[in-house]
Protein backbone atom coordinates (compact mmCIF):
# COMPACT_ATOMS: atom_id res chain seq x y z
CA UNK A 1 0.00 0.00 0.00
CA UNK A 2 2.17 2.77 -1.24
CA UNK A 3 1.69 6.15 0.32
CA UNK A 4 0.63 4.65 3.64
CA UNK A 5 2.65 4.76 6.82
CA UNK A 6 3.66 1.50 8.40
CA UNK A 7 0.60 0.03 10.11
CA UNK A 8 0.96 -2.44 12.97
CA UNK A 9 -1.60 -4.92 14.27
CA UNK A 10 -1.17 -6.95 17.46
CA UNK A 11 -2.03 -10.61 17.86
CA UNK A 12 -4.45 -11.34 20.73
CA UNK A 13 -4.22 -14.28 23.15
CA UNK A 14 -6.82 -15.99 20.92
CA UNK A 15 -4.48 -15.59 17.88
CA UNK A 16 -6.69 -12.97 16.25
CA UNK A 17 -5.83 -9.59 14.76
CA UNK A 18 -7.86 -6.48 14.05
CA UNK A 19 -7.60 -4.95 10.62
CA UNK A 20 -6.96 -1.23 11.02
CA UNK A 21 -9.69 1.11 9.73
CA UNK A 22 -7.42 2.65 7.08
CA UNK A 23 -6.70 -0.82 5.63
CA UNK A 24 -10.38 -1.87 5.80
CA UNK A 25 -11.37 1.24 3.85
CA UNK A 26 -8.63 0.80 1.26
CA UNK A 27 -9.57 -2.88 0.67
CA UNK A 28 -13.32 -2.30 0.90
CA UNK A 29 -13.72 -4.73 3.79
CA UNK A 30 -16.88 -5.16 5.82
CA UNK A 31 -17.92 -7.64 8.52
CA UNK A 32 -17.78 -11.13 7.01
CA UNK A 33 -15.23 -10.21 4.31
CA UNK A 34 -12.65 -12.92 3.63
CA UNK A 35 -8.92 -12.26 3.49
CA UNK A 36 -6.40 -14.30 1.55
CA UNK A 37 -2.84 -14.84 2.82
CA UNK A 38 -0.09 -15.80 0.39
CA UNK A 39 3.60 -16.38 0.99
CA UNK A 40 5.97 -15.64 -1.87
CA UNK A 41 9.74 -15.32 -1.68
CA UNK A 42 9.65 -15.02 2.12
CA UNK A 43 7.09 -12.19 2.15
CA UNK A 44 3.44 -12.50 3.18
CA UNK A 45 0.77 -10.77 1.15
CA UNK A 46 -2.72 -10.20 2.51
CA UNK A 47 -5.51 -9.25 0.15
CA UNK A 48 -9.25 -9.32 -0.03
CA UNK A 49 -10.27 -12.78 -1.26
CA UNK A 50 -11.56 -12.87 -4.80
CA UNK A 51 -9.55 -9.89 -5.98
CA UNK A 52 -7.01 -10.93 -8.55
CA UNK A 53 -4.67 -8.92 -10.69
CA UNK A 54 -4.63 -9.20 -14.47
CA UNK A 55 -1.32 -11.04 -14.09
CA UNK A 56 -2.90 -13.64 -11.73
CA UNK A 57 -5.72 -14.30 -14.20
CA UNK A 58 -3.33 -14.47 -17.16
CA UNK A 59 -1.09 -17.01 -15.38
CA UNK A 60 -4.13 -19.15 -14.51
CA UNK A 61 -5.48 -19.05 -18.08
CA UNK A 62 -2.11 -19.54 -19.78
CA UNK A 63 0.25 -21.41 -17.40
CA UNK A 64 2.70 -22.13 -20.27
CA UNK A 65 2.63 -18.61 -21.70
CA UNK A 66 0.35 -17.02 -24.27
CA UNK A 67 -1.04 -19.22 -27.05
CA UNK A 68 0.96 -19.47 -30.26
CA UNK A 69 -0.40 -18.64 -33.69
CA UNK A 70 -2.84 -16.10 -35.03
CA UNK A 71 -5.85 -15.01 -32.97
CA UNK A 72 -8.96 -17.15 -33.35
CA UNK A 73 -12.21 -15.70 -34.67
CA UNK A 74 -14.42 -16.98 -31.87
CA UNK A 75 -17.69 -16.35 -33.70
CA UNK A 76 -16.56 -18.40 -36.73
CA UNK A 77 -15.17 -21.16 -34.49
CA UNK A 78 -18.52 -21.50 -32.68
CA UNK A 79 -20.41 -21.48 -35.97
CA UNK A 80 -18.15 -24.25 -37.33
CA UNK A 81 -18.58 -26.32 -34.17
CA UNK A 82 -22.39 -25.99 -34.23
CA UNK A 83 -22.53 -27.01 -37.90
CA UNK A 84 -20.36 -30.07 -37.24
CA UNK A 85 -22.14 -31.00 -34.05
CA UNK A 86 -25.66 -30.75 -35.43
CA UNK A 87 -25.06 -31.72 -39.06
CA UNK A 88 -27.55 -34.25 -40.37
CA UNK A 89 -26.28 -37.09 -42.49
Amino acid sequence: MSGMNKIVSRLTAQNQISVPAEVRKKLGLAPGSALEWEEKDGAMTVRRAGRYTFEDIHKAAFPNGPPKGPPVDVKKAIEKYVRQRYARD
